[in-house]
């Protein structure tokens, strides 16, 4: 029997390290799973997971049509943890081409001004502050969770051009410094809460994904915040705030997204969750043209289906208050 055991133990091995091979690259979770030191033995030193909307660092892969990749999760320890490729959408850079594939970063996605669609990327802060482990370097989650900061509406995370090739792995692009005036500054604070404190996400925000596009910072944050505002005053809007501290069913919000605005409008919106359960974030689809003068129908007119209707999300979803739960 000892030595059946230990057959099967080499068997294992050999599976999972014999075949392996180095890669790099990025893997973008879209929901939470967990991450193995071992996935042949299924260990998980620690009861790891990785967080959907999370980019992680990839070191290797199973084999050559992977099903597993390995990848950096920073805390865990180990550190180096194998997550199924279902899991995430990977990023990694073609060996033999010597250049990254479509949906990689790479030149042909840090050129600016090549994007063809754009993402509005929104947060519910107390989801955000509750589940991310920022070690105090959110000054706005350490007001919220205070008490001293409230969340009344929903929060601008970014607004992200997208190029087909690229699809959100568009961005880090060369273009004009990070600056914006006192009035634009006072203008997005209340839509984007770290503006209350310091500068730092609004300069991350524009490094990586605002200066892909044409317009300067100050019109860029404007409009973004201006299409956050115009998602907050709808049905969206209206669901999230008047479930504050309870749950809502994921079909139902979209039973009445749809009642009010029809399917297409229904089809540009996904909810992110963390934990399965808890609203993390709201991304909306939206045209290279899209105008942020009417109502949700217009903000979305022209823009393509989003791809999945939830990310991370069981069929009930928690909006959490601000503050300590």
């Amino acid at each position: 029997m000892r030595r059946y055991i230990a057959v099967a133990l080499l068997a294992f091995t050999a599976l999972e390290c014999g075949a392996s091979e180095s890669a790099s690259g990025s893997f973008t979770a879209n929901k939470s799973c967990e991450a193995f030191s071992s996935f042949a033995k299924r260990a998980n030193p620690g009861e790891v997971k990785i967080t959907a909307g999370t980019a992680y660092t990839v070191r290797e892969i199973n084999k050559t049509d992977y099903d597993w990749l390995r990848v950096e999760v920073p805390g865990a320890q180990p550190s180096l943890r194998w997550v199924q490729r279902e899991c995430g959408t990977p990023a990694l850079e073609d060996k033999q081409a010597g250049r990254p594939p479509e949906g990689a970063s790479g030149e042909v996605c840090s050129a600016p001004n090549q994007q063809d669609s754009y993402v509005l990327a929104i947060t519910w802060q107390p989801g955000f502050c509750e589940h991310t482990r920022y070690n105090g370097k959110k000054p706005e989650c350490d007001a919220m969770n205070s008490g001293a900061l409230e969340a009344k509406t929903l929060s601008l995370h970014g607004l992200w051009p997208n190029k087909k090739e690229c699809g959100t792995h568009y961005g880090s692009c060369q273009g004009k410094q990070f600056e914006l005036s006192k009035d634009t500054i006072e203008k997005i604070a209340p839509w984007m809460p770290n503006f209350f404190y310091e500068r730092t996400f609004g300069a991350y925000e524009w490094n990586k994904h605002g200066k892909c596009q044409s317009l300067p910072p100050d019109e860029y944050f404007i409009k973004a915040v201006s299409a956050v505002r115009v998602v907050n005053d709808s049905e969206v809007g209206k669901i999230v705030l008047g479930n504050t501290g309870k749950s809502f069913k994921v079909n139902d919000f979209f039973d009445r997204v749809k009642s009010r605005y029809g399917d297409k409008v229904a089809n540009t919106i996904t909810l992110v969750c963390v934990q399965r359960k808890y609203l993390q974030e709201i991304r909306v689809s939206l045209a290279l043209d899209f105008s942020t003068e009417r109502d949700l129908p217009a903000l979305v007119a022209n823009a393509k289906p989003a791809g999945p209707r939830a990310v991370g999300c069981d069929d009930e979803v928690y909006v959490e208050a601000a503050g300590r739960n």
